[in-house]
């Protein structure tokens, strides 16, 4: 899909790179289809209106809704909800599957230290798409539909403190785990092609995406 009018430079910059190693992952690697192939993750501070950023994302694309807690979780999950329902993104929560159920999304994020338990959230929502946070050490994958590498690049918020993999130690990593790979992680315009040829199913990020899809 080619974005319409009205989208910024970076909007299509993002887009285009995340479509075109989604299209390259998938010509390898069938677990690759249906993907989305950019994933908007929110955050409570950084993103406090997230279905505004989602109401504009393109058809396909995939917001990752972290609600940390909020007293407010379930308002705010409900207007992404509505918001991606409309566009035709895909809705997943982060870790709370519970929260996942109440607000009908299409499967749910977990943590590095929660990837174990895919395989029982596997068996309750066998329809739903379930992704993992990686840093690129040794982690479960079973039940899993696709892994989130990070902080590719220097990165802000709880990746601030982690030195970022670069471009060659995310390959290695993306082309050595049976698994769709993400890259997350100071991932913006100006350095999304960068990752081309790298084995990326997609792209993520926080920041970048809200800035662009105003």
């Amino acid at each position: 899909m080619i974005l319409p009018a009205g989208y910024s430079d970076d909007a299509r910059a993002l887009w285009d790179a995340a479509t075109a190693l989604n299209r390259a992952a998938a010509a390898v690697s069938p677990q690759v289809a249906g993907l989305p192939p950019l994933l908007f993750f929110t955050d409570p501070d950084r993103t406090p209106r997230p279905w505004e950023t989602a109401a504009r994302l393109p058809p396909g694309s995939a917001v990752v809704y972290r609600a940390f807690g909020a007293a407010d979780a379930v308002e705010t999950g409900r207007r992404l909800r509505v918001a991606t329902t409309d566009r035709g993104v895909t809705l997943l929560v982060g870790l709370d599957a519970d929260l996942a159920q109440t607000l009908a999304a299409d499967g749910v994020h977990l943590p590095e230290r929660q990837a174990h338990s895919a395989p029982a959230i596997r068996a309750a929502h066998p329809r739903w798409l379930i992704t993992a946070a990686w840093h690129g050490g040794p982690t479960s994958i079973q039940a899993l539909d696709a892994l989130i590498l990070s902080p590719i690049f220097p990165a802000g918020g709880a990746s601030a403190d982690k030195p970022s993999l670069g471009i060659v130690a995310f390959q290695e990593r993306a082309q050595n785990v049976p698994l769709p790979v993400y890259a997350l992680g100071g991932i913006k315009a100006a350095n999304a092609a960068s990752l081309t040829a790298t084995g990326a199913c997609g792209l993520a990020a926080i920041d970048a995406i809200q800035s662009a899809f105003r």
